[in-house]
């Protein structure tokens, strides 16, 4: 008996930092029936990927306050089942993090933090994602792999981020920082983001009035065109009527000119039924209105100065 209740110590013991540790996997799937038109060519019907993607996460507690966590996230698309970031597998997400109360050190990579804390955080219809996502907002080329960043933790509403980005091979190093405030109904960022020559700051805010919640942001960029740095503007406004399960949408964007007429407006009308707290169904039209040399392309394949329009139905299930 007592050889018996070694033996079961010894294995409790072994097996205890597996119960310390939690692995799991989620993911989700976005696909939309479309109506689009581009410039004066023809309409056709699309099934659309909306940023599908799958993932696993997961976080050990090491004592003492620290805990160790991971996010591997890999982006594919739903309606052929191909991955969406060519060869790269965890083409979304790939990073490892120690967090305490000091707050948290990141490394690998992510999305810039200035991206969630201004144009994702505003685009409450599909999240920022498929031919309704933001057109407009000026992201400079979207620096998010070989990043090391500090999280502050959050205190009295606010919280940040800042991150930089090796410059490995022939990628210019980048500078990307955020910071968020959440506190009851009102909520408000700011982001801020530099590679080369390009950068751009952005102020968002948005405020909850019961089922009404309205949001917007305004962004200054600047970048260098034929060896002259020019400077342009980006504004959004957007709306949000909560009824029950239903959900009705409306933003409109703009873009000025950075050079000439090559600035674009954009407008999305959008209708969310919540069927669960994980499944939904919803509807939208949208319009990017772009200028004679406007370059502003929800989808692949289009020439500067052209249109694009889209009338669609989708579901979305996370699990």
């Amino acid at each position: 008996m007592k050889k018996i209740a070694l033996v079961a110590a010894l294995a409790a013991t072994a097996a205890a930092p597996a119960f310390a540790q939690s692995v799991t996997l989620w993911g989700r799937l976005n696909t939309t029936v479309e109506s689009q038109k581009i410039g004066s060519l023809d309409r056709k019907m699309v099934l659309q990927n909306n940023n599908s993607r799958l993932g696993l996460k997961g976080s050990e507690d090491l004592g003492g306050g620290l805990k160790v966590s991971f996010n591997l996230e890999h982006g594919f698309e739903s309606d052929t089942g191909a991955a969406s970031g060519g060869t790269t597998f965890w083409n979304r997400q790939s990073n490892v993090e120690l967090s305490g109360s000091f707050g948290a050190v990141r490394l690998g990579k992510w999305f810039p933090g200035s991206y969630f804390a201004v144009p994702d955080y505003v685009s409450m219809h599909n999240h920022d994602t498929g031919t309704s996502s933001d057109a407009l907002y000026a992201y400079g080329d979207f620096p998010s792999s070989n990043k090391v960043a500090y999280f502050t933790p959050t205190v009295g509403g606010f919280s940040s981020e800042l991150s930089v980005t090796a410059g490995e091979g022939t990628t210019k190093r980048s500078l990307d920082a955020a910071v968020n405030y959440d506190m009851g109904p009102a909520h408000a960022g700011f982001g801020y983001q530099k590679k080369g020559d390009f950068n751009q700051f952005a102020v968002r805010g948005l405020y909850e009035f019961g089922p009404l919640v309205l949001g917007g942001y305004i962004q200054r960029a600047e970048n260098t065109f034929g060896g002259v740095k020019k400077n342009w503007n980006v504004w959004r406004a957007s709306g949000m009527y909560v009824v029950g399960q239903s959900e009705f949408h409306l933003n409109f964007g703009k873009a000025d000119n950075i050079n000439v007429n090559d600035g674009a407006k954009q407008l999305t009308v959008g209708y969310n039924y919540n069927l669960s707290k994980r499944t939904k169904v919803y509807g939208f039209w949208t319009k990017v209105d772009n200028q004679a040399a406007g370059t502003y392309f929800p989808v692949s394949g289009m020439k500067a100065g052209q249109d694009f329009s889209s009338l669609a139905a989708g579901i979305r299930h996370n699990f």
